[in-house]
């Protein structure tokens, strides 16, 4: 079971590895003159989302209502994120390797074609709704009755059986 001790560790470092996400995507573009800089924080942007997702799986792995086997409780409680969050990872890799294929070479010109802004418009967008589910789950990881016998619970799993 998460003790309230641990839960406030393991959410700091979620808020931490999203804030750093945040400020990867919010001033990369300042540093499209140094495109070895740039391949570095887009690689630890990236593995950071990647973080994210298994903190936040290994956070479903402890709850009580995995462990009695409601996985399906879980999933559909938290689809939204974990499909966003695949997304989000998806996008922000496409877009890195674009952005940088595109300005290695020359990196001091302003490069924006039209499909990399359409991948950039998307890449942002779901970076919004990722940030809100993922902080938004993260808060809901912390109910009590995930980690407990309860009588929510206990008709979760009798509506399972039927």
């Amino acid at each position: 079971m998460l003790q309230t001790g641990n839960y406030s560790l393991v959410l700091l470092i979620q808020l931490v590895l999203l804030a750093y996400d945040l400020f990867v995507n919010s001033f990369s573009e300042l540093l499209r003159g140094a495109p070895v800089i740039q391949l570095v924080l887009f690689i630890i942007q990236d593995i950071g989302i990647l973080f994210n997702v298994i903190i936040i799986l290994l956070m479903m792995f402890n709850t009580y209502v995995f462990q009695v086997g409601l996985v399906s409780v879980l999933l559909e409680r938290f689809r939204a994120l974990l499909v966003f969050s695949a997304l989000y990872l998806t996008l922000s890799i496409c877009f890195h390797c674009w952005v940088l294929n595109l300005r290695w070479i020359e990196s001091n010109r302003f490069v924006w074609t039209d499909g990399l802004l359409a991948l950039f418009v998307f890449q942002r967008t779901a970076a919004v709704l990722y940030y809100y589910l993922y902080k938004r789950t993260a808060e809901h990881m912390g109910d009590p009755r995930l980690y407990e016998d309860s009588m929510w619970l206990r008709d979760q799993f009798t509506r399972a059986r039927q």
